[in-house]
């Protein structure tokens, strides 16, 4: 049994998938690793992991119609789950959560959708000089601000009913193979936010540490399964 808050996803993950991308957003960028459409039915390499899990239906503070709760790091979003009887989602677990048992690369599809989900908006420039001051820093998050309501978009929800996994706000979630001192860290982002990145389900970053925070950055809690 899940928290009414929650959706229980039960599938099998695939912990190493083959994609291919056949048409990028941008080819004379190939290295943005934005792609506007995938194969389908990408292949399975590795052997595939049951996951039983409970995952909020919207990012933190998982109330629809409100926006999420960004500018905290990866410390405090732990806390803040655990607080409320959850934990931050493993990257599999979130994964699993975002891409279904078709294993999409977008919680949607295939094909890159710009209106599903907030992505792709044009990007700001931020001030690190505005950021970095506590005095300036809310300022500084309003003018950077882009972000949805959770579940302003209907259509920006995945196979197994949670909202807003890619693009919107990034992610905090546990790197179950990172490491607390030194990359790839223990700290990884995943999904994307609302600017023009790769706002997919499988990608994640791991170049920021436990104590990292920017504009942009959320998260969702997981649970276990009651019995």
């Amino acid at each position: 049994m899940c928290p009414p808050d929650t959706v229980e996803v039960s599938g099998e993950w695939c912990p190493w998938l083959e994609q291919f991308c056949i048409r990028p957003v941008d080819p004379k960028h190939p290295e943005h690793d934005r792609c506007a459409e995938f194969a389908p039915n990408g292949r399975c390499l590795g052997t595939p992991a049951h996951k039983h899990f409970c995952v909020d239906r919207f990012e933190w503070p998982n109330q629809q119609g409100v926006k999420p709760v960004v500018a905290i790091d990866w410390l405090e979003a732990r806390e803040e789950c655990a607080a409320v009887g959850k934990r931050l989602c493993t990257d599999s677990e979130w994964t699993l959560a975002c891409e279904g048992q078709e294993r999409l690369p977008y919680p949607y599809g295939y094909a890159r959708n710009t209106e599903a989900c907030n992505i792709d908006k044009p990007y700001i420039l931020p001030d690190d000089t505005r950021w970095s001051d506590p005095r300036t820093r809310p300022g500084e998050i309003a003018r950077l601000d882009q972000r949805d309501p959770s579940g302003a978009r209907g259509s920006c929800v995945s196979p197994y009913g949670v909202f807003d996994m890619t693009g919107n706000v990034d992610e905090w979630v546990v790197n179950e193979t990172g490491r607390e001192d030194d990359k790839p860290y223990v700290s990884g982002l995943k999904g994307g936010y609302w600017g023009p990145v790769r706002d997919r389900c499988r990608p994640m970053t791991t170049d920021h540490n436990q104590s990292y925070r920017y504009y942009q950055i959320g998260f969702r809690c997981c649970a276990d399964v009651s019995r």
